[in-house]
């Protein structure tokens, strides 16, 4: 099943979702408005239409009144707000057992400030039954107090969850200083590549300068190798 969502600059070819869609992670950086939740909910609905159910959590801890439209369709969005209580919990649990498709709400905050301490939110987020069948979607926005305090910790989090995940996840971010950072640009390009390239997208002054629904595009290649995959980079224009 592949789902076209729009076309390259440079190329004849359409991008395509494909079924590595539901397996490798994707990196969606870019300024407000440029159609990062745009894109996202149309990976979102690809991976629905594969029968996966999807965990969206939304970190910047949106009422349901504050919530894009684009998600409220009956059939797809489950509003929960994160909270340590047991109500919380029973919520959740039903909705994972009926396979809702979740949108959380989340205030960072309640991250533990400390890597040996292992949050409630981290050992919810990291619940077996979420793991074992939910595509996740993490919505970060810039400047998010607690969100990068100890942006290492973030990191080893991240790369504890991708160890553990049976599915891939999306990660929506707007760029901001700690982007800049070449061991940063590092740990991200392996996270999201597979390997080391020129991560243009990660330079706020090219991304500026894109149009809205305009992303500055890299991908693994599919075909096999002894060493590293290819990365194939181009600048892609998302359908509305």
């Amino acid at each position: 099943m592949k789902q076209k969502i729009g076309k390259f600059q440079n190329s004849i070819a359409m991008l395509e979702l494909k079924e590595r869609t539901l397996y490798q992670n994707t990196l969606i950086l870019g300024e407000e408005g440029s159609g990062k939740t745009h894109l996202a909910n149309k990976i979102r609905h690809y991976v629905m239409a594969n029968g996966i159910p999807t965990l969206y959590l939304d970190f910047s801890d949106p009422t349901i009144e504050q919530i894009e439209e684009k998600f409220k369709d009956a059939d797809t969005f489950f509003y929960l707000r994160f909270e340590e209580s047991e109500a919380f919990d029973n919520a959740l649990n039903k909705a994972i057992e009926e396979r809702r498709n979740i949108y959380m709400a989340v205030n960072p905050n309640y991250f533990a400030s400390k890597r040996s301490v292992k949050s409630k939110l981290s050992q919810t987020i990291q619940k077996q039954e979420l793991l074992e069948h939910y595509y996740y979607f993490f919505h970060e926005i810039a400047s998010l107090n607690g969100f990068y305090t100890k942006f290492e910790d973030f990191l080893y989090y991240i790369f504890d969850l991708v160890n553990l995940k049976k599915f891939g996840f999306t990660f929506l971010t707007q760029p901001h200083e700690i982007f800049e950072d070449p061991r940063i640009k590092l740990l991200f390009t392996f996270l999201y590549l597979g390997r080391c390239s020129n991560a243009h997208y990660y330079n706020t002054a090219v991304l500026r300068s894109l149009k809205t629904n305009t992303f500055y595009y890299q991908y693994r290649m599919d075909n096999r190798s002894l060493l590293f995959n290819p990365i194939q980079s181009d600048i892609a224009i998302i359908d509305d």
